[in-house]
């Protein structure tokens, strides 16, 4: 359970899992939970709460994937396509979505001087979002969920805003995919990690 797994290793439990079956291991309402979870309590600039999400489940869900499935095969090359097609099958046979948003509009509720700042650095909303995603992927892997993170957006962008009465402000930037995992995590159980000496580097530390 995510309120009773040590952080650091719950971070070990979260991992990519494509094969995913329509059920759950728990309920929705608790799917719903660990969501807000992590839009009340991930850090954001300035505190600028600008993250947005909309869960979807069942036939809502499908849909999600039909809108992916009929725009990718819109405006991918025939050839290409046909190597995502059952990738989006499998997300539709997955249990639900969590979609992730940035809202532009957020940054208006902060002093003019932060208003410009922040448009000088839009990275930062991409920095917060990725937290949100993190967090509510993490606590869902730690319910026992499968997830994996896609990215269709702009493809789906405009279907997405028609069909679930999105705000203008709001723009599409992660599908988290989950559902009870069927499958090993990508890359296999024993996951392989690179050296750690080139990529950390320590100066000062005290013995």
């Amino acid at each position: 359970m995510a309120y009773q797994t040590p952080f650091l290793e719950a971070i070990k439990v979260r991992r990519s899992i494509l094969s995913l079956a329509k059920e759950s291991p728990i309920s929705d309402d608790r799917i719903v939970m660990c969501v807000n979870h992590a839009i009340k309590h991930a850090p954001s600039p300035f505190n600028v709460q600008s993250c947005r999400a909309i869960v979807l489940f069942g036939a809502e869900h499908e849909k999600l994937w039909d809108i992916g499935m009929e725009e990718s095969r819109k405006t991918l090359p025939p050839p290409v396509f046909a190597q995502y097609e059952g990738k989006i099958q499998g997300y539709r046979d997955a249990y639900g979505t969590v979609l992730f948003f940035e809202d532009s509009d957020a940054v208006k509720a902060l002093p003019p001087p932060l208003q410009d700042l922040m448009a000088k650095y839009p990275d930062w909303y991409e920095h917060s979002n990725g937290m949100n995603q993190f967090i509510a992927w993490t606590a869902l892997a730690n319910e026992g969920l499968g997830c994996n993170l896609q990215h269709l957006h702009p493809t789906i962008s405009k279907g997405v805003a028609e069909t679930w009465d999105v705000p203008e402000s709001w723009s599409l930037r992660a599908q988290l995919v989950f559902g009870k995992p069927t499958g090993p995590p990508r890359g296999g159980v024993d996951k392989k990690f690179a050296a750690l000496e080139p990529r950390v580097k320590v100066y000062g530390k005290k013995a």
